[in-house]
């Protein structure tokens, strides 16, 4: 059994691993029109890098979580935070735009496998009545991670350029690393089930197949419904549509992301009171309210305080999955089936953007009613699919787990 300072270390190394790869993630965002003219080429041509990065997610979940499932989550998870990093430096050295975009592949497959072993490791190694604000920080890193990317280009990229821009974040994953080695300890649970028999990762996936693709879908819905709420946001909507310059858009993005933070945190602890399921349902349907300030007003103010309340909704929605995946996965792919449902519905749900950008075409590149009706559709549909599932939050996990058997 853990103590309760191991604990904690866990859900604080996790949570800053989550944090450092979604800003290795999104640091390129801010940068691709520099990629495209160090190499010649137009900005369509790098977001190839981006579009595979998200298509090797799920090989990453299905590699990584093998490895966390058959030799340990700790291990394993500091092999994954020196691998994305390791990537991370490299691709400031590319030569030329195929080798960015090759490296950039195999960074999407590292990052693709930590937040299935991160989450596994955490929520089997803190006590039950921790899960759901565990939860929420742990899925706060993500807009965190956007957050510091922001940033740190705002502050650095005048003087150091894009190559250095990535050498240097690929940094804090050498101190993450020697974190984890040094104060966080192996899974109780996992610990506990080493010695027994293994089975075999599909023989386990074909034994709860329905449970796979339920999953699937409700993280695709849970996808579909995040990327079409935050993806055209900032540049279609806000930049093109109203015209705002790029200081108003780069502080609503700010409130935005600390309406997402706050509100993973918040949902998720309230989920350890009122159950994932109920917590999902409500954060969903209740952003459907929110929909007209936060799409249809012309306010900058009024915009901001609607990009607040909408991602507090709606990463509110996201900050449960931690453990509502870990609840319902089976132990002995714990390591693998949240994180490859995650990335698997993430890829499906790749294709949001452009949707949307479709719809808006067809209203003459109104982008108010496009992210309305995903917005609309995603909420209705995560409700309904959270609605016919099962809440696992009081499955025994860690400590509790040891203690029973």
């Amino acid at each position: 059994m853990l103590t309760p300072s191991q604990q904690r270390h866990t859900v604080a190394a996790c949570f800053l691993s989550w944090t450092l790869d979604a800003f290795d993630f999104f640091i390129m965002i801010f940068i691709l029109a520099d990629i495209a003219k160090e190499f010649g080429t137009g900005i369509t041509a790098v977001t190839i890098a981006i579009t595979l990065t998200l298509a090797a997610r799920p090989l990453g979940a299905l590699l990584f979580g093998y490895m966390a499932d058959r030799i340990g989550r700790r291990d394993v998870l500091i092999i994954n935070v020196m691998t994305f990093s390791v990537f991370e430096f490299i691709y400031g050295l590319a030569p030329s735009l195929a080798a960015f975009i090759i490296i950039r592949a195999l960074f999407g497959v590292a990052m693709g496998g930590e937040w299935g072993v991160g989450a596994s490791l955490t929520m089997e190694s803190i006590p039950a009545k921790w899960r759901g604000a565990a939860s929420g920080l742990l899925q706060a890193g993500y807009p965190c991670g956007y957050l510091l990317a922001s940033l740190f280009y705002w502050a650095a990229f005048s003087a150091v350029g894009w190559r250095m821009l990535f050498m240097i974040g690929a940094v804090p994953g050498l101190f993450i690393a020697g974190y984890l080695f040094l104060f966080v300890k192996e899974s109780p649970d996992w610990l506990r089930r080493k010695a027994a028999p293994k089975a075999g990762m599909w023989q386990a996936i074909r034994s709860n197949v329905l449970l796979v693709i339920y999953a699937t879908l409700m993280m695709t819905a849970i996808n579909f419904y995040a990327h079409g709420v935050q993806d055209l946001y900032p540049s279609a909507f806000l930049r093109v549509q109203h015209g705002f310059p790029v200081s108003t858009v780069s502080k609503i993005a700010i409130v935005s992301s600390s309406g997402a933070i706050i509100g993973c945190i918040v949902v998720a602890s309230v989920s350890q009171r009122i159950g994932r399921r109920r917590a999902i349902i409500a954060s969903a349907l209740l952003s459907i309210l929110i929909i007209p300030l936060w799409a249809f007003s012309d306010d900058p103010i009024y915009l901001g305080l609607g990009a607040f309340l909408m991602m507090f909704l709606v990463q509110g929605c996201f900050g449960v999955v931690p453990a509502h995946l870990n609840e319902l996965s089976p132990p002995e792919v714990r390591g693998t089936f949240p994180g490859f449902v995650y990335q698997f519905g993430n890829l499906l749900a790749a294709g949001t953007a452009t949707i949307q950008s479709l719809i808006a075409d067809r209203m003459n590149h109104n982008y108010s009613v496009a992210l309305a009706i995903v917005a609309f559709v995603g909420a209705i549909v995560i409700a309904g699919l959270v609605g016919v599932g099962r809440e696992g939050r009081d499955v025994k996990m860690g400590s509790e787990a040891t203690a029973a058997h």
